[in-house]
């Protein structure tokens, strides 16, 4: 019977979107409790930041650093490395398309300067986007946004800090997504390399009868790699506490989705099953009528 046969088809697909619903909520929870878990890793990792920044500071009044090489600017800038953080995984909202479309917008801006673009893909979904688009890539690195280690931000600054210190590079900047709460996550573009001056001015001089083994200059030369690497990493954190809220409002909003959809595939095997119900009972009468006419 037609009737009985939507009905079944109607079961199937509340199934379906049924098991659906079921893996999104439990995506949902994984990544609501990566969200604590990766907030937690950034704010354990600050005062490491605030540490190795104050101690530059304070360095940087018995040191000279105006020649040091990752603090100063080239001119003319001819090439710029973009490094760019997107997740390995997809499902995760806007997250990866918000930034996406900063990195392209930075890369433009450089370009419309006539600048030459070394591109440092960090996670599969950027690296997919730039393939498709023709983009080569200085380096790239797979595996690492979901659960960012130091030692992963020590494997990217010193690639970084080797291409910029061999003159192939004359200026860094990184693309990430600054995480500001589980409603906000804003796309963001830093300038990396030349390090700013004014990031690591304001120290106090240390007293006369300091002495420095080695001197501040070996000790500067030693930390600044240091304090691009965190840089990166606090980079990593945030970009991965993003991609982990992004992914839990874009798996509730399916896990809503799914919902509604089986009310209105319900309302509608429910109807199918009314009209096969009155078909049969048409038929039953239909057969009383015609033996009691015989």
């Amino acid at each position: 019977m037609p009737g009985t046969a939507e009905l079944r088809a109607l079961r199937r697909r509340i199934r379906t979107v049924q098991n659906t619903q079921k893996i999104t909520s439990a995506m949902e929870l994984i990544a609501a409790s990566r969200i604590a878990r990766a907030r937690q890793a950034v704010e354990r990792a600050r005062p490491f930041a605030e540490g190795i920044t104050q101690v530059i500071r304070d360095l940087s009044t018995a040191a000279d650093l105006s020649e040091h090489p990752l603090l100063v600017s080239r001119d003319p800038v001819k090439t710029v490395g973009v490094v760019v953080i997107t997740s390995d995984r997809g499902l995760a909202g806007a997250y990866n398309s918000n930034a996406l479309r900063r990195a392209e917008r930075l890369i433009r801006a450089l370009r419309s300067e006539g600048r030459e673009i070394a591109l440092y893909q960090i996670g599969r979904k950027g690296d997919s986007y730039f393939r498709y688009r023709d983009e080569s890539f200085a380096a790239t690195w797979f595996g690492v946004t979901d659960k960012p280690t130091y030692d992963d931000a020590v494997d990217i600054g010193e690639r970084i800090v080797a291409d910029y210190s061999g003159e192939r590079i004359d200026e860094v900047h990184l693309v990430y997504t600054d995480f500001r709460s589980s409603l906000a996550q804003v796309p963001t573009a830093v300038r990396l390399l030349p390090i700013e001056p004014r990031q690591i001015s304001g120290g106090q001089a240390y007293p006369p009868q300091f002495v420095f083994e080695p001197n501040p200059d070996e000790i500067l030369e030693r930390l600044l790699p240091r304090y691009v690497e965190h840089r990166i990493f606090a980079g990593l954190l945030e970009s991965a506490a993003s991609e982990h809220a992004s992914r839990q409002r874009a798996m509730k909003a399916a896990s809503d989705n799914a919902e509604e959809i089986v009310d209105d595939l319900t309302r509608e095997a429910n109807r199918a099953r009314q009209a096969a119900i009155t078909t049969e009972i048409n038929e039953i009468v239909g057969g009383s009528e015609a033996l009691a006419e015989g």
